[in-house]
Formats: structure tokens, C-alpha cells, sequence
């Protein structure tokens, strides 16, 4: 609704004066009308910026954008780099070790000493804080491996340069000379018991040769028995260290003591018949860790391939137990 304006004339002036409405009003209603311009132009703004980015606020999500991007490439080739890791542990424990006879590492031993209480409250409370976190995790874990790898290798290293005397110390001949021997009687494995009839498991070889043939040590070690021992009869044992030990039973003579150091080669006794024996002869075995092993695949610097061939052929035909 409009206000009516009235005016009057002063002759001092010699000009027309508004007399209403007075100037409060006109105050208030200015102030009413540039309230809601404010509004309005407050409005159009906030539309605007809904639906339009501002500069700064580009450049902003095109960064974080290229960090997400870059963690995103960071936390796939960290999952390539663990599983090279993983193949070279595998590798380690399942093909190193075992060549070097040496003990795997455990995971607890793999991963000791990861310290994962790192402060992340800083990181959880980032954005895209769970990406973050995981590649975080996995670079701690490739560390770690890394750095048990490393010692790994330093160990089997180690053990490379010790290679030289494990080789004098392994059983790797024959105990009789190949001249000295008339037949192989019995090889590895279950055969028919001569005394008893029964079928038993023969945890060495039996080499058939005349009483007195020099017996040798098959490698350096230690002698740990050397006297009459039950079925054996009289028997040497030797410990060549790296968790192998030999024994030679049924002897005529024996030639060492315990705790005498001999090496591959040594005479250490001559073949006898003394014991639960059927006949002349050397009964033979290796042990690794305390288990019988085929002393056919410890003959390697003795025979020549064919040799090797032709012994194995007779082990497995070899079926009367001489012991």
C-alpha cells in the first residue's frame, strides 16, 4: 500500500518540504528494502554455488583426486611386491635350506620384530584413511621381510663357505673297496630275516667279502662306539657332524676308540663274521638325524655313473639278509 506524500511551502526557502512521511519511516523502510536485496543476493549465491565449482575449489579435487590415484598405484605395487617376497621365501625354505640341511625360518621368525604400534590416529582420521592404513600395513610387512630375507642369505652365505668341510664330513664312499667286494648280499629296504623267517625292514647294506678286508671310514668325523653291541657284534659308529653318523657291524677287528677324530678313507676295522651273522660280511648304514637312509645315494666319489647304474640294480635285486 502506498503512502500518500505531503508537502508545504517555506518562503524562506522559497522551496516545497516534505512533511510525511517523516524520516524515521523512510529510514525503516530503507533498511527493509536493502534487508531484502541482502537476501535475495545471499540466495543467488548459495545457487550458484551449488551447482559451479570455484577455482580453488577445482584445483582441490583434482589434487586430492591425483592422491587417490597415486595411492591407489602405491598400494598395487606393493601387493607385487610381496608376492616376489613370498616366491623368494618359498624358495629359501624349500630349496636353499634343503640343499644346506639347514632349518627353514618360521613365520614367527620371518616377521619378528614388526612393530605395528605406529601412531595412526593421525592417518585414521584423513581421508581415505583405509587405503591408507592398508598400504601403510603392507610396506611395514615388506620391510620386515626384506629384512629377514637379507639375514637369510647372509646365513646361507655363511653356510656356502662352510661347504668345503661339510663335503669332507658327509658319508660319500664305500665303506670296502670294490676290489676287496664279492658280491653285494642284501640292499635297503624290507627283506626276509635269515635266522628268524620273517619279513623285516634291513636299514643298511650288506656287503659280502672275505673276514679280514679292510673296513674305511666313508667321512670325517668322530668315532662314538667302538666295542661289541648285541647283534651287531662288534660295531663302530661314527659321527661326521651336519646330522649324519655311520655304522659297521659284524667286524673282526676294530681299530679306533670313542672320541678319536678320523677321516674319509681311514682304516677302522676289517670284515668279520661276529654277531647275528649268517656269513662273512659288512653290514653298513647311514643315518641322517637319526633315520636309516639308503647308503646307495651316498656312493657318489667312489663310482662313475655306470657304476652308480649298476649298484642300484644290484641293491634292489640283493634279497638274502646276511644279518
Amino acid at each position: 500500500m502506498s503512502h500518500k506524500v505531503f508537502y508545504r511551502y517555506n518562503p524562506a526557502t522559497e522551496r516545497y518540504e516534505r512533511v510525511y512521511p517523516p524520516g524515521r519511516e523512510r529510514l525503516r523502510t530503507a533498511l527493509r528494502q536493502s534487508a531484502i536485496g541482502i537476501m535475495v543476493a545471499i540466495g543467488v549465491f548459495a545457487l550458484v554455488f551449488s551447482f559451479f565449482e570455484t577455482p580453488r575449489e577445482k584445483r582441490l579435487r583434482e589434487k586430492t583426486e591425483l592422491v587417490e590415484d597415486r595411492l591407489r598405484t602405491l598400494n598395487r605395487r606393493a601387493d607385487q611386491a610381496l608376492e616376489v617376497m613370498e616366491d623368494l621365501a618359498t624358495r629359501d625354505n624349500n630349496f636353499y635350506r634343503v640343499m644346506m640341511q639347514s632349518e627353514p625360518l618360521t613365520s614367527g621368525q620371518r616377521f619378528a620384530g614388526l612393530e605395528r604400534q605406529r601412531n595412526y590416529d593421525a592417518i585414521d582420521s584423513m581421508a581415505d584413511s583405509k587405503i591408507l592404513r592398508l598400504t601403510t600395513d603392507k610396506l611395514d610387512k615388506l620391510d620386515q621381510m626384506l629384512y629377514s630375507q637379507s639375514k637369510s642369505y647372509d646365513f646361507l652365505a655363511q653356510e656356502v663357505s662352510n661347504m668345503a668341510d661339510r663335503a669332507s664330513h658327509i658319508p660319500a664312499i664305500q665303506p670296502i673297496s670294490e676290489k676287496y667286494l664279492r658280491a653285494m648280499a642284501s640292499g635297503y629296504g624290507y627283506r626276509r630275516d635269515p635266522v628268524y623267517g620273517t619279513t623285516k625292514f634291513h636299514e643298511g647294506m650288506d656287503f659280502s667279502s672275505p673276514i679280514g678286508t679292510p673296513v674305511y671310514a666313508t667321512g670325517d668325523g668322530t668315532v662314538t662306539h667302538g666295542s661289541w653291541q648285541s647283534q651287531y657284534g662288534n660295531l663302530i659308529e661314527i659321527n661326521h657332524g651336519y646330522n649324519y653318523t655311520t655304522r659297521y657291524a659284524h667286524l673282526s677287528e676294530i681299530f679306533v676308540k670313542p672320541g678319536q677324530n678320523v677321516k674319509r678313507g681311514d682304516l677302522i676295522g676289517k670284515v668279520g663274521n661276529t654277531g647275528k651273522s649268517t656269513g662273512p660280511h659288512l653290514h653298513y648304514e647311514v643315518r641322517f638325524r637319526g633315520q636309516p637312509q639308503n647308503p646307495v645315494n651316498y656312493y657318489f666319489y667312489d663310482l662313475t655313473p655306470d657304476e652308480y647304474d649298476k649298484m642300484i640294480l644290484e641293491a634292489e635285486n640283493a634279497g638274502h639278509v646276511m644279518d
